[in-house]
């Protein structure tokens, strides 16, 4: 009896020692360090320059090799169309996919907490902005399923790129809900973290009204937009000058210089001038190419020569000499540089080509010549005086119209080479090259193709988008694209 006591008494103790000592367990195990949520400061930040900083990279090397800016000089499978095989560049995904997790959070703790309201224009616009050119670019993806974390499936279904434009949480409703939550924001909290407007709210609205712009003519193929066209044009709420754009600057220097600049001096020497570019800027006798590439090494007088994208290195043995490289704004001085998302150059252009169209009323004349006038003060270059109206006068009207307009926009968006090509393949314009040594049937591919790892991870909905795009291929047409 005495023992049965001895061993009861000592598993109360032991049971008092416990709770005794788990009572302030979640207390003492959370490190005051390392907080257990995100402030959406850090986040907003983080997403903005993580996103900008890779999809300049992204677009200038693989993005410039579809839209034909620049060429891969050495043995390149993505420059002839192996899109399966990205070289220093070329796989975006993991990038949209990343960044639309993380601003997702943003979302959530804005609608969580009152105190974090301010954040939820913001993180719907660049929800909106990051979803439009992932989809832009794959076609059908996952999204609604997508992006939450914890509380989501890591097999989400792949939706079809119309839901994905028009649906209720999808890119024009998102910017829709995100004006209307910065318009009724009445709280006293500023907006922390911003590194594109620097807290100013109304330069969201206008960044999100431009967003709508652009979507609403990459979709107008498809369907009538012409009413909210108007209405935006109208009201004037959108990136009207240069010094309202959604732009963050690089430096000069590390870690916050462009990408290129930190590329060991062979990988940069891989771009150089596309025919197709060189064309194009000397065509029109376009000064802007001082800026953009340098006179290849060969010359004796200052010129600059491309090369046709595409060519096989183990037939053809290019010389670095021979070819203009990207200029020092790319490499030495990229404190010039910006991460664009959108600018008012950008938005001119699309206002022209929906005026020229008649999706709207206005002069598509004027609001051409404002949006080339705003693209070389971009690139800080002078506007020759007749440029306007000798080297590059609007068109006549109609397809020469378009064309100019488009033109003179993948001229400018240089920086975002993905744009080129997506507008390229919305538009048929500016008029690409058969590439010297293509590896697709001498196509130009209409879509990238979802990455080798979806198969691997997400293996039976990637089976019914991939069945949806003739499997996986590059050549199907997204949603928008009838051209």
């Amino acid at each position: 009896m005495k023992n049965t006591y001895k061993t009861i008494t000592s598993l109360v103790l032991a049971l008092l020692l416990v709770a005794s000592c788990t009572k302030d367990f979640e207390e003492i195990n959370t490190n005051p360090n390392q907080p257990l949520s995100v402030q959406p400061s850090l986040l907003l930040r983080q997403v903005i320059y993580d996103y900008g900083e890779q999809m300049s990279y992204e677009g200038f090397t693989a993005g410039n090799l579809l839209g034909q800016y620049t060429t891969a000089l050495d043995f390149n499978l993505f420059d002839r169309h192996d899109l399966k095989s990205p070289q220093l560049g070329g796989n975006p995904w993991p990038i949209f996919f990343q960044n639309l997790r993380d601003n997702e959070s943003i979302i959530q703790l804005a609608m969580e907490n009152e105190t974090f309201a301010v954040y939820e224009g913001p993180s719907r616009i660049l929800k909106a902005y990051m979803a439009a050119a992932l989809t832009d670019l794959f076609g059908d993806v996952p999204y609604f399923e997508a992006f939450r974390g914890k509380e989501g499936t890591v097999t989400p279904i792949y939706d079809s790129q119309e839901t994905i434009y028009t649906g209720d949480d999808g890119i024009l409703d998102n910017l829709n809900k995100g004006i209307a939550a910065l318009e009724n924001y009445s709280g006293s909290i500023s907006l922390e973290g911003d590194i594109l407007f620097n807290g100013d709210l109304e330069g969201w609205i206008r960044f999100a009204n431009s967003l709508r712009i652009k979507s609403l003519m990459r979709i107008s193929n498809q369907t009538d937009v012409s009413n909210d066209l108007q209405s935006i044009f109208t009201s004037g709420s959108f990136i009207a000058v240069n010094a309202e754009n959604a732009i963050f600057n690089f430096t000069d220097g590390e870690p916050n210089n462009f990408r290129l600049a930190r590329l060991r001096i062979g990988d940069f020497n891989n771009f150089v001038l596309s025919e197709t570019m060189e064309e194009v800027l000397v065509g029109f006798n376009d000064p802007r190419i001082e800026t953009l590439f340098r006179p290849f090494s060969n010359s004796d007088s200052g010129e600059f020569n491309g090369l046709l994208n595409g060519i096989d290195a183990t037939q053809n043995a290019a010389v670095l000499a021979d070819f203009s490289l990207a200029g020092t704004v790319f490499r030495e001085n990229t404190g010039q540089l910006d991460a664009n998302f959108i600018t008012s150059w950008e938005t001119h252009f699309l206002l022209a080509e929906a005026a020229e169209r008649g999706l709207i009323t206005a002069d598509p004349q004027q609001l051409y010549e404002i949006g080339v006038t705003q693209a070389f003060e971009y690139w800080q270059v002078d506007l020759p005086a007749d440029y306007l109206t000798s080297s590059a006068p609007y068109g006549t009207g109609g397809d020469t119209s378009i064309q100019q307009i488009i033109t003179q926009k993948w001229i400018a968006n240089i920086i975002n080479g993905y744009e080129g090509w997506i507008e390229y393949r919305r538009t048929g314009f500016p008029q690409l090259k058969t590439i010297s040594a293509s590896l697709n049937n001498d196509i130009i591919p209409v879509r990238m193709p979802y990455p080798a790892e979806e198969e691997a991870l997400n293996s039976v909905n990637y089976a019914d988008a991939a069945s949806r795009t003739d499997g996986n291929s590059i050549n199907v047409p997204v949603w928008w694209d009838n051209n």
